[in-house]
């Protein structure tokens, strides 16, 4: 299995090779030559395994540069109760991504579902590839005898679970960007608690979640200072995410279906595009998706493309601060990967269109190849408000004596506007309410509740290193840190 770059300027590489540079040096994404194919075979045998041994089966697919019985043993070593069990109780408390019927299958109608993947350390859907990438990262540096460090932007979520998978590895130091003030209290304290050596929070003054980003696709762009520092990429533009969460796509359709002709929709809170991609991915090796279903905020970029066919990332001054803050997001990284494939797999046009974006710009797909192309991969979209994520948050509580976190609110309510009904909905939740205290309180006029292993989370002191959205200072912190 080889990866070659979305904008086709770049050799295809190994697995290896590619999860510890992050970005193609021509700039775009690593995809997989071509996607594997799942066998009726195979699906019968992942059906009844456990959540480590389905990882090992699926990621064998699009790792042969590993040897199996060590991909065997990270697998095993990274799902485990111990890791992603140790947040809930009651019924499933030992079931990794265990599957929760808000409405059951019935009468011919199909039902209404949660897939929890928010059990780990961060409570966050994030824990689910990070953990895994951290233990990735650990094995092949150590085989190569080599160092990384890893740059990383974070709009909320993502930084916390490649700190928390990442602190005290050998070889591997983590320099994570987040925008000043605009995560929640307790996504800042996760992060910014942390006193591991190799761990160090940058806050960028007065910007958004993209500004980082472009911050690091800079340094990464910058090919002699990425080779003399060793600059890695945990974001989800690395691929070992993207097909880390592609296990629990195939894990959810089991657990929502009893035989593997049967299909589901799946409904994906998204900001990023990494999330959903992983749907996609799955749905291109074989399992049966009959619809994914993407759900935006107020910043509703990628919802705009699914309704018009017009990609236009905004300005600074367009993207809102919302309720969901892990996806104010206006530039969807990820987005390129779906787009390369989209336009059959044609990397001198993938270069075109991201040249305006690279601009400032945008790009129009309505009425080309393409854009009629787009009904083959089954995917709609909708948007939600803060007033829609109150009413949703009420009404799950209500109705289901479920709490959900503010973007499982927006999953939710977009399922809902585009539930199927011959088929079962499974929406992705993406994090625990208690990550987002002060909109469960305006729902509901009652405080999360906080697990006890997180108790007094935010009265910790933090570290956190502030700066402009510059660059060049960015370098210059990570040079004074991380060494040639």
């Amino acid at each position: 299995m080889r990866y070659i770059s979305t904008r086709g300027l770049a050799p295809a590489l190994p697995f290896c090779d590619i999860l510890l540079g992050g970005l193609a040096p021509d700039g775009g994404l690593y995809l997989p030559e071509t996607y594997p194919r799942v066998t009726r075979a195979e699906m019968e045998e992942w059906r009844t395994l456990p959540y480590g041994e389905l990882a090992f089966r699926i990621l064998s697919k699009f790792i042969d540069d590993i040897p199996a019985e060590d991909l065997h043993a990270i697998c095993l070593k990274t799902y485990t109760p111990e890791v992603y069990c140790n947040v809930r109780e009651g019924e499933n408390a030992q079931e990794i991504v265990p599957l929760r019927w808000l409405e059951p299958n019935q009468n011919g109608r199909g039902g209404l579902a949660l897939l929890e993947l928010s059990n780990g350390p961060t409570l966050a859907f994030k824990d689910m590839a990070m953990q895994l990438l951290g233990n990735l990262f650990e094995y092949v540096l150590a085989k190569r005898g080599e160092t990384l460090n890893i740059l990383g932007a974070t709009s909320g979520d993502t930084g916390s679970a490649a700190e928390y998978a990442m602190r005290g590895k050998k070889g591997v130091r983590v320099f994570m960007l987040s925008p000043e003030g605009k995560m929640s209290a307790f996504q800042r304290a996760q992060m910014y608690s942390l006193q591991d050596a190799n761990i160090f929070n940058i806050a960028i003054r007065g910007g958004m979640f993209d500004e980082a980003q472009d911050i690091v696709k800079a340094v990464s762009n910058d090919a002699e200072f990425k080779a003399k520092y060793k600059i890695g990429a945990v974001n989800s533009i690395n691929w070992a995410r993207v097909a880390a969460q592609v296990v629990y796509y195939f894990k959810g359709y089991f657990a929502a279906t009893e035989r593997n002709d049967q299909r589901v929709a799946f409904a994906v809170p998204s900001g990023n595009f990494g999330n959903i991609c992983a749907g996609h991915i799955a749905r291109q090796m074989g399992l049966p998706i009959g619809k994914l279903i993407l759900a935006t905020n107020e910043n509703d970029v990628l919802d705009e493309f699914f309704r018009t066919g017009v990609y236009r990332p905004r300005r600074l001054d367009e993207t809102v601060v919302t309720s969901s803050p892990s996806m104010d997001i206006s530039k969807a990284s990820n987005f390129e990967r779906f787009v390369f494939d989209l336009v059959g797999r044609d990397p001198a046009m993938v270069r075109e269109l991201w040249a305006e974006v690279d601009k400032g710009g945008s790009f129009d797909l309505k009425g080309t190849e393409p854009w009629y192309a787009l009904a083959d991969y089954r995917m709609v979209s909708g948007s939600s408000r803060h007033p829609d994520r109150l009413a949703t948050i009420r009404d799950a509580w209500k109705r289901y004596n479920v709490l959900i976190d503010t973007h499982t609110a927006d999953g939710l309510k977009v399922a809902r506007d585009h539930r199927a009904v011959e088929i079962p909905t499974v929406v992705l939740e993406t994090a625990q309410a208690a990550k987002f205290a002060d909109t469960i309180r305006e729902a509901l006029n009652r405080d999360p509740d906080i697990p006890a292993k997180l108790a007094g989370l935010e009265q910790l002191p933090q570290r956190v290193q502030s700066m402009d959205p510059d660059a060049a200072a960015v370098k210059a912190y990570i040079a004074a840190n991380a060494g040639a």
